[in-house]
């Protein structure tokens, strides 16, 4: 078992090693590649250094699975190439994600749309991921008519440079290389990508399409707000869902509590609540603050928490790649 990692000394890449590691993968060859500056370095995999290598040396070594953390422009130029070798692509970026040809894979949810002739597939946004992870038990046990989103994504969803803009920032350099356009330390940045002309950004946009798709499920009305927060690590989610159908909070709990992936935090007379600090190196998607919204028919509101660098991107791609592996969807 032969799987790139392209973009392997990135934040995302290096969070891929480690998740591979864990979930023990059967791999025989790892094969890192990133840009050629950083050819020649290695990384730590297994106990063991391994070379980095260039996308060029990593196609000719036509490994089954490769896993991309390089940026959407990387991978369209890039994923075709390894997939016309016979590799199946996983693709971290935002590149593929509305190709109609190409599924958009939470495993959990959607894993049935994998065709045996698909050479991409698509990870989904960070935020998007685990969101859906909370709504796909509730729209297949209540339907989902209307979705407003308030997310509070931390820095670390801009990579590198958004972690080192907080983290000088809050040492007093305020003359770095930055991520965003204002001062994030003790701040709030409304403004998540970049914006169009309807006045909404592109990471709200991607909460709409994604979630439509993933879910099968046009018909659903969404609406996003996506904040920037001073937060190293993790994404948080107040979501408003108006449901097809009655329910009872209780069964709502127990419905949540009994799903994969999902981890159920919803005691706050106690103090229990969902948060990035709890979150922080989890796989887990954690749900609470659960309440009837009382000011529509159906209406419920949950709070979402999870580390976006593991469910909201590492892992959620390798849980694709074992998928694949155990359905024997490889060469």
């Amino acid at each position: 078992m032969k799987i790139a990692v392209v973009g392997a000394t990135g934040l995302v890449g290096q969070k891929m090693l480690r998740v591979l590691e864990e979930q023990k993968l059967e791999v025989t060859e790892l094969i890192p590649v990133a840009s050629a500056k950083s050819a020649g370095k290695t990384v730590l995999f297994n106990k063991k250094n391994w070379l980095v290598i260039t996308a060029e040396e990593a196609i000719a070594m036509k490994p089954q699975i490769a896993l991309f953390s390089a940026g959407g422009s990387t991978s369209l130029a890039l994923a075709p190439r390894f997939a016309a070798v016979g590799t199946i692509v996983i693709d971290n970026s935002s590149a593929w994600r509305k190709d109609p040809a190409v599924p958009l894979v939470v495993p959990e949810v959607n894993a049935h749309v994998i065709k045996e002739t698909d050479r991409i597939i698509a990870n989904p946004n960070c935020s998007t991921i685990q969101m859906v992870m909370a709504l796909a038990p509730l729209h297949h046990a209540y339907g989902i008519k209307r979705l407003v989103i308030s997310t509070y994504q931390s820095v670390s969803g801009s990579g590198v440079i958004g972690v080192s803009q907080l983290e000088n920032e809050q040492n007093g350099q305020f003359n770095g290389q930055k991520a965003y356009p204002h001062q994030i330390h003790m701040n709030l940045i409304p403004h998540g990508g970049d914006f169009d002309e309807s006045g909404y950004t592109s990471e709200e946009q991607k909460l709409v399409f994604e979630t439509r798709k993933i879910m099968e499920a046009p018909d659903i009305a969404i609406t996003a707000t996506v904040v920037r927060v001073p937060v190293s690590g993790g994404h948080s989610m107040a979501v408003n869902i108006e449901l097809a159908n009655e329910y009872a909070i209780e069964d709502v709990r127990k419905l949540l509590q009994n799903s994969n992936g999902l981890s159920l935090m919803d005691e706050p007379l106690k103090n229990v609540y969902p948060m990035p600090l709890f979150a922080a190196d989890k796989d887990d998607v954690f749900v609470g603050r659960i309440r009837r919204d009382e000011s529509i028919p159906n209406g419920l509101n949950i709070w979402v928490v999870a580390d976006n660098l593991r469910k909201g991107a590492a892992t959620n791609a390798v849980q694709i790649a074992a998928w694949l592996i155990k359905n024997k969807f490889l060469d």
